[in-house]
């Protein structure tokens, strides 16, 4: 039995629109699963569902084989959920946020407590515990905000943009709490991002989802090398770039998205001069070029048409802040 699935869902929102359409997913029990897409794909929407929020208007969907609908009860009681928006108390203490999370799924006070200084240590906020949530940094309040999702010990736990907005460090962070989460109590983790090097980093399986329906599930390193190759990405004016490129062995294909070619070859370094040359001997103007690897920004691509556009710090920063901790 899946920990999460759905199939057919479709979710039609007043006015008309479709933010879900035949979206269809299997989540392993266990698993750290990442449902990633652009803002306004449809990952919060299938969350949502998921955590019995909002009803689909078509489709099924079950959690740890509990149906959404007719048996909600049972869901919310085995299932932990952070928000995109912080649901925190800014008055409140983070031990006295914890504990009114517990006491609001049943605990007795003694046994809240007593969880929520052991999620308190886990998340890193031991010394922060007593301090009002409104002098808290993102980072903590995000940390803190999972901490509330597992105050009740769920069996899945579902992260919405958990590191959205954050700063570098605070993002790492984030991901070192959700892997021990996975690894050392053995929780059904399911989180959406818009960051793909997060998803690349991070899950075991990643769901691509695009205009409320998911395009490519696979884990990362499959879903790479699905797309075979190395992509030349060039802008170039003066001729018909894809005409000229066809004839060429080493070019498999030529696709032409938001204004730049993106040309699919075996083996990038050694085919860029050359279709650089064979671009400029018939008179084309290669006015810019650079060689991606495969990527999951590319695979999005490859499965959409679409370039992939988030907002997050460039991944530089990120190599350059893990190699400082290594040092």
């Amino acid at each position: 039995m899946s920990a999460v699935e759905a199939s057919g869902l479709v979710v039609v929102y007043k006015g008309g629109v479709k933010a879900l359409d035949g979206f269809s997913l299997s989540v392993g029990k266990r698993e750290l699963f990442a449902l990633v897409g652009p803002n306004g794909a449809g990952k919060t929407t299938a969350m949502k569902v998921f955590t019995t929020l909002l009803k689909p208007t078509q489709g099924e969907a079950y959690v740890a084989g509990h149906n959404v609908l007719s048996e909600a009860g049972e869901v919310r009681r085995i299932i932990g959920y952070v928000p995109q928006n912080l649901s925190a108390d800014d008055e409140l203490t983070g031990m006295e946020n914890l504990v009114l999370q517990g006491r609001l799924y049943g605990m007795n006070s003694p046994e809240a407590r007593r969880r929520a200084k052991e999620l308190l240590e886990m998340v890193g906020l031991v010394e922060a515990g007593n301090r009002v949530v409104g002098s808290y940094s993102g980072g903590m309040r995000r940390r803190l905000e999972i901490a509330m999702g597992l105050i009740h010990t769920p069996e899945i736990l579902f992260l919405d943009e958990p590191t959205l907005g954050l700063d570098v460090q605070s993002r790492l962070l984030i991901w070192e709490h959700i892997k021990q989460l996975k690894n050392e109590e053995g929780v059904t983790i399911v989180f959406t991002t818009h960051y793909m090097d997060e998803a690349d980093r991070l899950s075991e399986r990643v769901g691509i989802i695009d205009s409320g329906r998911v395009v490519a599930l696979g884990s990362p390193s499959e879903l790479k090398a699905g797309i075979g190759g190395d992509i030349i990405v060039l802008k170039a004016s003066g001729g018909d770039v894809a005409d000229a490129l066809r004839g060429l062995e080493s070019v498999s294909r030529v696709d032409y998205v938001d204004g730049e070619f993106r040309v699919k070859v075996a083996n990038g370094e050694e085919a860029l001069p050359e279709v650089v040359k064979h671009l400029v001997q018939r008179g084309i103007t290669v006015e810019r070029v650079s060689l991606t690897k495969p990527s999951l920004d590319q695979v999005f691509v490859e499965y959409t048409g679409k370039t992939y556009r988030e907002e997050e710090p460039p991944d530089y920063l990120l190599q350059t802040y893990i190699r400082g901790r290594r040092m």
